[in-house]
């Protein structure tokens, strides 16, 4: 029944044709083989692009600067690949809030073929898309034409997540790992940082953690919490050792009470393994777990993110350095708005006081401030000072939420590393932020 659906590879590219809308699956969903075989469908085509979002593969297509005049790539998140490559100028970022990235490019232009990872067929025919549904289903259902690498180490996922190989056009039948990133131990600035948030989440507060040093430290401080419930965007290593711990069994949540609610997982292979046929776990359409007026529906929602760069009216930088695209918005926007859309709900902003940057005159590095008085030339601002609630950084936290620019850049200026406040206010009273009697 399902074998005339087996293809190789190279049967796939050969489906490439010149001026193609290609789009593939995100983070750890994406689909390795067919990115790192494109590029031998250069000599054929041009004007090709490909539309990802948190890239792992090294694919030749866009790495390589020969391949330039046959591929574009878009991405909706950026990662050291893509950063890398830009140079090329044929790799461009994509403007999102994540539960409207599928749509909005939908409404811009059709795909012609979709490709992503998936689970091997089981015997009701039903493969699941495993590891990612941001904007997976979605695009799946819209595209001329599906194709997805089966492969029997992803892990079999629920919620929106089963797909009948009667709705796919092609499979590739593939043995590769999915990629994987560490459980990282937090430095001491994250720890400063996880303990202030963690004195402001209470029992069976629902929790949304985002990757990195900060999350990672704030999961550590969570472990004499009780009742706690997850809606996340990601769901990461770091909550299985709460819901193994029983910290996480969402007995308190107001929606999908019961059940950890997110829209990709990326971790350790020991988190694949556990999320494997685990019900507890719900993956659900991007559009649908990160939409804002979703995300408040959960009672003491809690959204916890970071940024690169804060000003002093709170306008975050958390996806650029200058004109320089560094990450993307993803879900912070939706998130931290989300949970302030929740009865009793919170947001925290996390960074560290400053940065080692290199100088571009002396080329020694030398310490910054990441709380400035105006954001660098040409920065994307990923949440709007609207839109803010606590910042944290290693020296403390305040919340923003209602205030004015004057207590804002005050409360601001009070987290600052010690040996920048000075520079500061003096800056903030020439632009007008503060006067002589602050």
């Amino acid at each position: 029944m399902k074998d005339h659906k087996y293809v190789t590879i190279d049967q796939v590219i050969d489906l490439v044709k010149s001026d193609m809308h290609i789009v593939v699956g995100a983070a750890s969903a994406e689909p390795q083989a067919f990115m790192s075989n494109l590029h031998k469908a250069a000599k054929k085509v041009n004007n090709v692009t490909v539309d990802n979002c948190l890239p792992f593969a090294d694919g030749k297509f866009f790495k390589d600067e020969e391949y330039r005049d046959s591929f574009y790539l878009d991405g909706w998140f950026y990662t050291p690949v893509l950063r890398k490559a830009h140079k090329h100028g044929n790799i461009s970022y994509i403007p999102n809030n994540l539960h409207f990235a599928g749509s909005k490019r939908l409404d811009y232009r059709k795909v012609d073929i979709f490709v992503t990872a998936a689970t091997l067929p089981d015997k009701h025919g039903y493969v699941s898309l495993s590891l990612s549904n941001i904007y997976e289903k979605e695009i799946l259902e819209q595209a001329d034409i599906v194709v997805l690498e089966v492969n029997e180490n992803f892990p079999y996922t629920y919620g929106d997540m089963e797909v009948h190989i009667n709705d796919i056009d092609y499979m590739v039948k593939t043995d590769y790992l999915p990629p994987t990133i560490p459980n990282l131990d937090p430095n001491e600035k994250d720890v400063k940082i996880g303990k202030f948030i963690a004195e402001k989440i209470n029992d069976g507060d629902c929790i949304q953690l985002g990757i990195g040093g900060v999350p990672n430290a704030v999961a550590k401080q969570l472990f004499d919490k009780k009742d706690l419930g997850i809606h996340t965007e990601m769901f990461t290593s770091s909550m299985v050792d709460l819901m193994k711990a029983g910290v996480i069994n969402g007995k308190k949540k107001t929606l999908h009470k019961g059940k950890v609610v997110c829209c990709f997982a990326l971790g350790t292979q020991e988190m694949y393994d556990y999320i494997d046929h685990n019900p507890a776990v719900t993956i659900l359409q991007g559009r649908y777990v990160n939409d804002p007026s979703v995300i408040g529906l959960n009672d003491n929602q809690v959204s916890i993110n970071s940024t690169l760069e804060v000003d002093l009216t709170g306008q975050c930088c958390s996806e650029s350095i200058g004109t320089r695209q560094f990450s993307g918005t993803g879900g912070q926007s939706d998130t931290a708005v989300g949970a302030q859309n929740a009865k009793n709900g919170r947001s925290f902003i996390s960074l560290y006081s400053t940065a080692m940057v290199r100088n571009k005159e002396t080329g020694e590095k030398e310490e910054v401030s990441k709380i400035v008085c105006t954001l660098k030339r040409g920065a994307g601002v990923s949440l709007s000072r609207n839109d803010v609630d606590y910042v944290v950084t290693e020296y403390g936290i305040v919340r923003l939420r209602g205030k004015n620019i004057r207590e804002r850049a005050k409360l601001l200026i009070s987290i600052a590393h010690p040996k920048f406040r000075k520079q500061l206010m003096e800056e903030a009273l020439k632009e007008g932020f503060i006067n002589e009697h602050f």
